[in-house]
């Protein structure tokens, strides 16, 4: 709060207490993008439950019910984040796949 450094000379009329009120400005939540898999014929599911855990730091179990969920729905969800950070993400995915000359596909969509 500042403070009023106006001097009181005694004049009842013009003495008061001045309130400064700051208004704060409205902070807005970041957009959130889903990073997805997408299956495909060629990658072995080992490599993909491996990445999973890489990248999304899943345990086995989370990232093998991910898997099947992408090997049986044809697309599964990794995990929810900021748009830099799934961004990321995707990259990461996406280079590490390519290294290995494997064909997986990872996406984002927005939430």
């Amino acid at each position: 709060m500042a403070k009023d450094t106006r001097k009181d000379n005694g004049d009842k009329a013009g003495s008061g207490t001045a309130v400064v009120t700051k208004t704060r400005p409205k902070t807005k939540r970041p957009n959130l993008y889903r990073v997805l898999l997408l299956n495909d014929d060629y990658t072995p599911m080992e490599f993909v439950v491996h990445v999973i855990m890489r990248f999304f730091g899943k345990t086995q179990d989370d990232a093998t019910r991910i898997m099947l969920h992408v090997h049986n729905h044809g697309v599964g969800e990794c995990g929810v984040f900021t748009y830099e950070v799934a961004e990321t993400k995707v990259t990461q995915v996406m280079d590490f796949a390519r290294k290995h000359q494997h064909p997986l596909q990872c996406v984002m969509e927005k939430t």
